[in-house]
């Protein structure tokens, strides 16, 4: 990380290094939580800026500025932590590797299946294409080779790494909780009179996780101080969609944090209000390690 911020110590060295992530792996999972944190990744190669439109600054837009601070005091507390390397401005991690835009690709096979969703259609797909202020991130279409290596390179490993954490933690601990790590703008209030949410939590509507995990982190964000909302205006995406399988022991939860709570007012740096989020996400984190994530407790037992 770059050099100490805010006063705030520089993780511990990652247990692994790729180009798609940083990896702090302890030797035992101290509980069922895992951290991701995939889109505050800031290894911007000079081959990427080159073929890009907009300068770097326009480009980090992209990013849960600096959202990995948020994670890394979990580190010397035992959990398992993933950060992105690679910037969402050369392939977001919280899509599907399908997920694409036929019309900024040269040379798809005619055979792909390509997968379509509102996110897509807004710019945002697998490689981003637009965003507001910036209608066209890139120069000219990328071939399909590159999108491959991007994949290859960046998208498949993280999921693996991914994958391989929550089995460990299920093996250690019989489930595990992925903690899906975002950062979100400001939220007007929902409507009149009523406080903006702070911390937006995300299980797909009940399908990644359960009605007592996300009661419980909203409510360890309410001791907190800060407002929570389920599912509204952020349900989650492929992220936990693809490693939330509650059947199967491994459940997931996004959590969106209002960014201008921990970066300083041009949201670009952090800010004095970085160590209280860093609590409260620590707080969410250890409630959410030490509860039986099924719907009751004798169900847990059997």
């Amino acid at each position: 990380m770059e050099g100490d911020l805010l006063g705030q110590s520089a993780p511990p060295a990652p247990t692994e290094t790729t180009p798609a992530y940083d990896l702090y792996e302890p030797d035992v999972p101290s509980g069922p939580v895992v951290i991701s944190v995939p889109h505050a990744g800031r290894d911007y190669e000079p081959a990427l800026l080159a073929q890009a439109r907009v300068r770097q600054d326009v480009l980090q837009r992209l990013e849960d500025r600096w959202a990995d601070l948020l994670a890394y005091p979990l580190i010397e507390r035992g959990f398992p932590v993933l950060v992105a390397r690679v910037p969402r401005a050369a392939i977001d991690l919280n899509r599907h590797e399908r997920e694409i835009d036929a019309g900024m690709v040269s040379g798809i096979p005619r055979d792909m299946p390509l997968q379509s969703s509102a996110k897509l259609r807004g710019g945002l797909g697998l490689i981003p294409r637009r965003m507001p202020g910036a209608h066209e991130l890139w120069q000219r279409p990328l071939g399909w080779a590159e999108v491959e290596r991007r994949i290859d390179r960046f998208h498949r490993p993280y999921h693996a790494a991914l994958a391989r954490l929550m089995r460990a933690a299920r093996d250690a601990h019989g489930h595990a909780i992925l903690i899906d790590l975002h950062s979100m703008p400001p939220l007007p209030p929902p409507t009149a009179g009523q406080a903006a949410p702070n911390i937006v939590l995300g299980d797909r509507f009940g399908r990644s996780a359960s009605a007592r995990l996300m009661t419980l982190a909203a409510d360890v964000a309410a001791a907190h101080g800060l407002t929570a909302a389920q599912n509204h205006p952020y349900a989650g995406d492929h992220m936990i969609d693809r490693h939330g399988r509650p059947a199967h022991g491994l459940y997931a939860i996004q959590l969106e944090c209002d960014r201008s709570l921990y970066l300083d007012s041009a949201l670009d740096r952090p800010g004095a209000g970085l160590p209280r989020m860093q609590q409260a996400v620590g707080a969410i984190a250890n409630a959410l390690a030490h509860e039986l994530p099924r719907s009751t407790y004798a169900l847990a037992a059997e």
